[in-house]
Protein backbone atom coordinates (compact mmCIF):
# COMPACT_ATOMS: atom_id res chain seq x y z
CA UNK A 1 0.00 0.00 0.00
CA UNK A 2 3.03 2.49 1.36
CA UNK A 3 4.17 2.01 -2.54
CA UNK A 4 0.96 2.91 -4.58
CA UNK A 5 0.05 5.37 -2.32
CA UNK A 6 3.55 6.94 -3.14
CA UNK A 7 3.30 6.57 -7.00
CA UNK A 8 0.00 8.11 -5.86
CA UNK A 9 1.08 11.68 -5.09
CA UNK A 10 3.71 12.15 -8.15
CA UNK A 11 1.47 13.64 -10.71
CA UNK A 12 -0.83 16.21 -7.53
CA UNK A 13 2.73 17.31 -6.61
CA UNK A 14 4.25 18.19 -10.01
CA UNK A 15 0.92 19.66 -10.72
CA UNK A 16 1.45 21.99 -7.49
CA UNK A 17 5.19 22.68 -9.07
CA UNK A 18 3.05 23.82 -11.63
CA UNK A 19 0.93 26.17 -10.50
CA UNK A 20 3.69 27.82 -8.66
CA UNK A 21 5.39 28.26 -10.99
CA UNK A 22 2.65 30.38 -12.63
CA UNK A 23 2.36 32.32 -9.84
CA UNK A 24 1.42 35.77 -10.55
CA UNK A 25 3.52 36.97 -7.77
CA UNK A 26 6.76 35.62 -9.48
CA UNK A 27 6.42 38.28 -12.43
CA UNK A 28 4.83 40.64 -10.46
CA UNK A 29 8.17 41.64 -8.41
CA UNK A 30 10.54 40.46 -10.61
CA UNK A 31 11.80 37.65 -8.11
CA UNK A 32 12.73 35.77 -11.60
CA UNK A 33 14.70 38.59 -13.33
CA UNK A 34 17.70 37.15 -15.32
CA UNK A 35 15.65 33.43 -15.15
CA UNK A 36 12.91 33.98 -17.63
CA UNK A 37 14.11 31.95 -20.37
CA UNK A 38 14.77 28.75 -18.00
CA UNK A 39 11.49 29.29 -16.07
CA UNK A 40 9.92 29.50 -19.68
CA UNK A 41 11.25 25.93 -20.73
CA UNK A 42 10.48 24.73 -17.09
CA UNK A 43 6.23 25.70 -18.03
CA UNK A 44 6.94 24.01 -20.79
CA UNK A 45 8.00 20.91 -19.85
CA UNK A 46 6.15 20.44 -16.73
CA UNK A 47 3.00 19.58 -18.92
CA UNK A 48 4.37 17.05 -20.98
CA UNK A 49 5.96 15.18 -17.57
CA UNK A 50 2.08 14.72 -16.69
CA UNK A 51 0.75 14.25 -19.72
CA UNK A 52 2.46 10.76 -18.93
CA UNK A 53 2.27 10.14 -15.63
CA UNK A 54 -1.07 8.23 -15.76
CA UNK A 55 0.50 5.91 -18.28
CA UNK A 56 3.83 5.65 -15.67
CA UNK A 57 1.65 4.93 -12.66
CA UNK A 58 -0.20 2.15 -14.82
CA UNK A 59 2.76 0.66 -15.51
CA UNK A 60 4.11 0.80 -12.22
CA UNK A 61 1.06 -1.43 -10.95
CA UNK A 62 1.84 -4.38 -13.60
CA UNK A 63 5.21 -4.16 -11.74
CA UNK A 64 7.87 -2.52 -14.56
CA UNK A 65 10.58 -1.86 -12.68
CA UNK A 66 11.55 0.82 -15.18
CA UNK A 67 8.35 2.67 -14.79
CA UNK A 68 8.71 2.39 -11.30
CA UNK A 69 12.26 4.64 -11.01
CA UNK A 70 11.00 6.87 -13.30
CA UNK A 71 8.54 7.96 -11.10
CA UNK A 72 10.53 7.94 -7.99
CA UNK A 73 12.95 10.66 -10.03
CA UNK A 74 10.37 12.19 -11.01
CA UNK A 75 9.20 12.70 -7.38
CA UNK A 76 12.81 13.91 -6.40
CA UNK A 77 12.77 16.17 -8.84
CA UNK A 78 9.70 17.35 -8.16
CA UNK A 79 10.00 17.95 -4.48
CA UNK A 80 13.08 19.43 -4.84
CA UNK A 81 11.67 22.24 -7.54
CA UNK A 82 9.02 22.58 -5.14
CA UNK A 83 11.12 23.97 -2.43
CA UNK A 84 12.57 26.17 -5.10
CA UNK A 85 9.67 27.65 -6.38
CA UNK A 86 8.91 28.14 -2.04
CA UNK A 87 11.89 30.14 -1.69
CA UNK A 88 10.82 32.30 -4.87
CA UNK A 89 7.69 32.83 -3.15
CA UNK A 90 8.65 33.73 0.16
CA UNK A 91 11.42 36.50 -1.75
CA UNK A 92 8.00 37.77 -3.23
CA UNK A 93 6.44 38.24 -0.45
CA UNK A 94 9.60 39.77 1.34
CA UNK A 95 9.78 42.23 -1.89
CA UNK A 96 5.65 42.86 -1.60
CA UNK A 97 5.80 43.39 2.29
CA UNK A 98 8.95 45.70 2.30
CA UNK A 99 7.05 48.09 -0.67
CA UNK A 100 3.63 47.96 1.30
CA UNK A 101 6.03 48.94 4.46
CA UNK A 102 5.39 45.87 6.62
CA UNK A 103 5.84 41.72 6.64
CA UNK A 104 2.50 40.34 7.04
CA UNK A 105 0.83 37.62 4.64
CA UNK A 106 -1.94 35.84 5.02
CA UNK A 107 -1.45 35.72 8.93
CA UNK A 108 2.21 34.99 8.87
CA UNK A 109 5.26 37.45 9.02
CA UNK A 110 7.73 35.88 6.52
CA UNK A 111 11.18 37.34 6.76
CA UNK A 112 13.13 35.87 4.24
CA UNK A 113 16.93 35.54 5.06
CA UNK A 114 19.11 36.04 1.75
CA UNK A 115 22.35 37.76 2.83
CA UNK A 116 20.97 41.82 2.67
CA UNK A 117 18.36 40.59 0.12
CA UNK A 118 21.16 41.42 -2.09
CA UNK A 119 19.03 40.80 -5.82
CA UNK A 120 22.51 40.14 -7.66
CA UNK A 121 23.51 37.79 -4.56
CA UNK A 122 19.45 35.87 -4.81
CA UNK A 123 19.78 35.73 -8.90
CA UNK A 124 22.99 34.13 -8.69
CA UNK A 125 21.96 31.71 -5.69
CA UNK A 126 18.69 30.53 -7.47
CA UNK A 127 19.95 30.48 -10.84
CA UNK A 128 22.23 27.96 -9.96
CA UNK A 129 19.33 26.15 -8.50
CA UNK A 130 16.91 26.24 -11.21
CA UNK A 131 19.68 25.10 -13.61
CA UNK A 132 20.37 21.81 -11.85
CA UNK A 133 16.20 21.30 -11.72
CA UNK A 134 16.10 21.85 -15.55
CA UNK A 135 19.49 19.75 -16.24
CA UNK A 136 17.24 17.29 -13.93
CA UNK A 137 13.97 17.53 -16.02
CA UNK A 138 15.63 17.09 -19.44
CA UNK A 139 17.03 13.28 -18.48
CA UNK A 140 13.08 12.52 -16.95
CA UNK A 141 11.65 13.49 -20.58
CA UNK A 142 14.71 11.40 -22.11
CA UNK A 143 14.03 8.75 -20.86
CA UNK A 144 10.45 9.16 -20.99
CA UNK A 145 10.96 9.11 -24.23
CA UNK A 146 12.79 6.27 -24.49
CA UNK A 147 10.11 4.47 -22.19
CA UNK A 148 7.70 5.92 -24.97
CA UNK A 149 4.96 6.08 -22.24
CA UNK A 150 1.75 7.45 -23.88
CA UNK A 151 -0.36 10.09 -22.88
CA UNK A 152 -3.36 9.26 -20.58
CA UNK A 153 -6.14 11.51 -19.67
CA UNK A 154 -5.12 11.93 -15.78
CA UNK A 155 -8.22 10.48 -13.37
CA UNK A 156 -9.27 10.24 -9.71
CA UNK A 157 -6.63 12.13 -7.72
CA UNK A 158 -4.61 13.63 -10.90
CA UNK A 159 -7.59 14.89 -12.46
CA UNK A 160 -8.96 16.60 -9.00
CA UNK A 161 -5.91 17.87 -8.24
CA UNK A 162 -5.81 19.90 -11.46
CA UNK A 163 -9.13 21.04 -11.21
CA UNK A 164 -8.99 25.08 -10.81
CA UNK A 165 -12.74 25.12 -9.96
CA UNK A 166 -12.80 25.88 -6.42
CA UNK A 167 -15.81 23.80 -5.96
CA UNK A 168 -14.85 20.80 -7.30
CA UNK A 169 -11.12 20.06 -4.82
CA UNK A 170 -9.36 22.99 -3.53
CA UNK A 171 -5.73 21.77 -2.58
CA UNK A 172 -5.31 23.49 0.41
CA UNK A 173 -9.04 22.54 1.70
CA UNK A 174 -7.43 18.54 1.23
CA UNK A 175 -4.13 19.71 3.45
CA UNK A 176 -6.23 21.56 6.16
CA UNK A 177 -8.40 18.55 5.99
CA UNK A 178 -5.81 15.71 5.81
CA UNK A 179 -4.10 17.31 8.24
CA UNK A 180 -6.10 18.24 10.95
CA UNK A 181 -5.40 15.66 13.17
CA UNK A 182 -2.04 16.36 12.93
CA UNK A 183 -2.62 19.73 13.62
CA UNK A 184 -4.24 19.26 16.78
CA UNK A 185 -1.32 17.26 18.06
CA UNK A 186 0.86 19.40 17.44
CA UNK A 187 -1.03 22.18 18.95
CA UNK A 188 -1.74 19.85 22.09
CA UNK A 189 2.15 19.22 22.54
CA UNK A 190 2.89 23.07 22.62
CA UNK A 191 -0.25 24.00 25.04
CA UNK A 192 1.04 21.14 26.80
CA UNK A 193 3.99 22.68 27.85
CA UNK A 194 2.06 26.02 28.97
CA UNK A 195 4.08 25.66 32.86
CA UNK A 196 7.57 24.93 31.62
CA UNK A 197 10.16 26.75 32.38
CA UNK A 198 12.61 25.40 30.10
CA UNK A 199 11.97 26.63 26.24
CA UNK A 200 10.02 23.76 24.43
CA UNK A 201 11.56 22.99 21.09
CA UNK A 202 9.30 20.69 18.10
CA UNK A 203 10.80 20.08 15.37
CA UNK A 204 8.62 18.59 12.33
CA UNK A 205 10.37 16.63 10.27
CA UNK A 206 9.43 14.81 6.40
CA UNK A 207 10.69 14.48 3.37
CA UNK A 208 9.83 17.38 0.93
CA UNK A 209 5.98 17.47 -0.47
CA UNK A 210 4.84 16.45 2.34
CA UNK A 211 3.34 19.48 3.51
CA UNK A 212 5.69 20.60 6.93
CA UNK A 213 5.59 24.27 6.30
CA UNK A 214 1.48 23.56 5.78
CA UNK A 215 1.24 22.32 9.18
CA UNK A 216 3.07 24.72 10.57
CA UNK A 217 0.89 27.41 9.20
CA UNK A 218 -2.24 25.69 10.27
CA UNK A 219 -0.46 25.92 13.78
CA UNK A 220 0.08 29.20 13.39
CA UNK A 221 -3.37 30.11 13.16
CA UNK A 222 -4.76 28.00 15.53
CA UNK A 223 -7.61 30.08 17.66
CA UNK A 224 -6.08 28.44 20.87
CA UNK A 225 -2.53 28.91 19.71
CA UNK A 226 -3.43 32.61 19.06
CA UNK A 227 -4.95 33.03 22.28
CA UNK A 228 -2.21 30.98 24.66
CA UNK A 229 0.48 32.49 23.07
CA UNK A 230 1.50 36.05 23.77
CA UNK A 231 4.21 36.82 20.88
CA UNK A 232 4.01 34.68 17.32
CA UNK A 233 6.44 34.37 15.24
CA UNK A 234 7.49 32.78 12.03
CA UNK A 235 10.64 32.86 10.03
CA UNK A 236 11.93 31.24 7.15
CA UNK A 237 15.32 30.12 7.29
CA UNK A 238 16.05 28.12 4.46
CA UNK A 239 20.03 27.06 3.95
CA UNK A 240 21.32 30.23 5.54
CA UNK A 241 21.74 30.07 9.13
CA UNK A 242 24.04 33.05 9.91
CA UNK A 243 23.44 33.89 13.60
CA UNK A 244 23.26 37.21 14.14
CA UNK A 245 21.08 38.11 10.81
CA UNK A 246 18.54 35.78 11.96
CA UNK A 247 19.03 36.65 15.77
CA UNK A 248 17.90 40.10 14.05
CA UNK A 249 15.14 38.96 11.84
CA UNK A 250 13.81 37.49 14.76
CA UNK A 251 13.98 40.73 16.47
CA UNK A 252 12.86 43.14 14.02
CA UNK A 253 9.52 40.06 13.53
CA UNK A 254 9.42 40.88 17.14
CA UNK A 255 9.14 44.18 16.73
CA UNK A 256 6.61 44.31 14.49
CA UNK A 257 4.40 42.36 16.00
CA UNK A 258 4.22 44.00 19.62
CA UNK A 259 4.11 47.52 17.33
CA UNK A 260 6.86 48.43 19.72
CA UNK A 261 9.03 50.71 18.04
CA UNK A 262 12.40 50.37 20.43
CA UNK A 263 15.30 51.15 19.23
CA UNK A 264 16.86 47.28 19.85
CA UNK A 265 18.83 47.68 16.80
CA UNK A 266 21.64 49.61 18.00
CA UNK A 267 22.37 46.64 20.31
CA UNK A 268 24.37 43.67 19.60
CA UNK A 269 21.47 40.89 18.04
CA UNK A 270 21.39 38.71 20.44
CA UNK A 271 21.21 40.89 23.65
CA UNK A 272 18.32 42.64 21.27
CA UNK A 273 17.07 39.16 21.07
CA UNK A 274 16.96 38.66 24.74
CA UNK A 275 15.30 41.88 25.76
CA UNK A 276 12.21 42.00 23.00
CA UNK A 277 11.11 38.39 24.33
CA UNK A 278 11.79 38.54 27.62
CA UNK A 279 9.05 37.60 30.13
CA UNK A 280 7.12 37.04 26.76
CA UNK A 281 5.33 33.51 26.81
CA UNK A 282 5.91 33.03 22.83
CA UNK A 283 6.04 31.21 20.10
CA UNK A 284 8.99 30.61 17.18
CA UNK A 285 8.74 29.08 14.36
CA UNK A 286 11.49 28.17 12.67
CA UNK A 287 10.54 27.31 9.34
CA UNK A 288 13.04 25.45 6.17
CA UNK A 289 16.20 24.86 8.98
CA UNK A 290 18.71 23.06 6.80
CA UNK A 291 22.05 23.84 8.64
CA UNK A 292 24.01 21.35 10.86
CA UNK A 293 25.83 23.66 12.81
CA UNK A 294 25.47 23.00 16.90
CA UNK A 295 27.02 25.72 18.13
CA UNK A 296 25.04 28.38 16.15
CA UNK A 297 22.06 27.02 17.12
CA UNK A 298 23.24 26.62 21.23
CA UNK A 299 24.08 30.29 20.66
CA UNK A 300 20.97 30.94 19.83
CA UNK A 301 18.94 28.90 21.78
CA UNK A 302 20.46 30.97 24.67
CA UNK A 303 19.09 33.84 24.04
CA UNK A 304 15.56 32.54 22.98
CA UNK A 305 15.66 30.95 26.61
CA UNK A 306 14.66 34.22 27.84
CA UNK A 307 11.03 34.22 26.99
CA UNK A 308 8.43 33.79 29.59
CA UNK A 309 7.61 30.39 31.19
CA UNK A 310 5.44 28.21 27.97
CA UNK A 311 7.71 30.11 25.63
CA UNK A 312 8.12 27.01 22.33
CA UNK A 313 10.41 26.59 18.83
CA UNK A 314 8.41 24.85 16.04
CA UNK A 315 10.82 23.77 13.64
CA UNK A 316 10.14 22.03 10.10
CA UNK A 317 13.20 20.28 8.38
CA UNK A 318 13.82 16.75 6.40
CA UNK A 319 17.27 16.65 8.33
CA UNK A 320 16.71 13.87 11.42
CA UNK A 321 19.82 15.12 12.31
CA UNK A 322 19.07 18.70 12.80
CA UNK A 323 16.29 17.20 14.48
CA UNK A 324 17.82 15.45 17.11
CA UNK A 325 20.07 18.17 17.82
CA UNK A 326 17.59 21.04 18.18
CA UNK A 327 14.59 19.22 19.72
CA UNK A 328 14.02 19.12 23.46
CA UNK A 329 10.54 16.75 23.00
CA UNK A 330 10.40 13.93 20.33
CA UNK A 331 10.07 15.14 16.29
CA UNK A 332 6.78 15.24 14.74
CA UNK A 333 7.50 12.90 12.05
CA UNK A 334 4.49 13.09 8.59
CA UNK A 335 3.85 10.70 6.48
CA UNK A 336 1.92 10.51 3.17
CA UNK A 337 -1.43 11.42 3.24
CA UNK A 338 -3.79 8.89 4.28
CA UNK A 339 -5.06 7.85 0.88
CA UNK A 340 -9.14 8.59 1.69
CA UNK A 341 -8.19 12.46 1.91
CA UNK A 342 -7.04 12.69 -1.37
CA UNK A 343 -9.28 10.64 -3.52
Amino acid sequence: MAEILATMVVGPLVSMVQEKASSYLLEQYKVMEGMEEQHEVLKRKLPAILDVIADAELQAAEHRDGAKAWLEAVRKVAYQANDVFDEFKYEALRRKAKKEGHYHKLGMHVIKLFPTHNRIVFRYRMGNKLRLILQAIEVLIAEMNAFRFKFRPQQQLSMKWRQTDSNIVDPMEIAKRSRAEDKQKVVDTLLGQGSNTDLTVLPIIGMGGLGKTTLAQLVYNDSKIREHFQLLLWICVSDNFDLHLLAKSIVEAAIKEKKNGSETDRKPSLESLREVLSGKRYLLILDHVWNRDVSQWKKLKSSLQHGGIGSSVLTTTRDEAIAQFMGTTASYKLHLLDESFIK
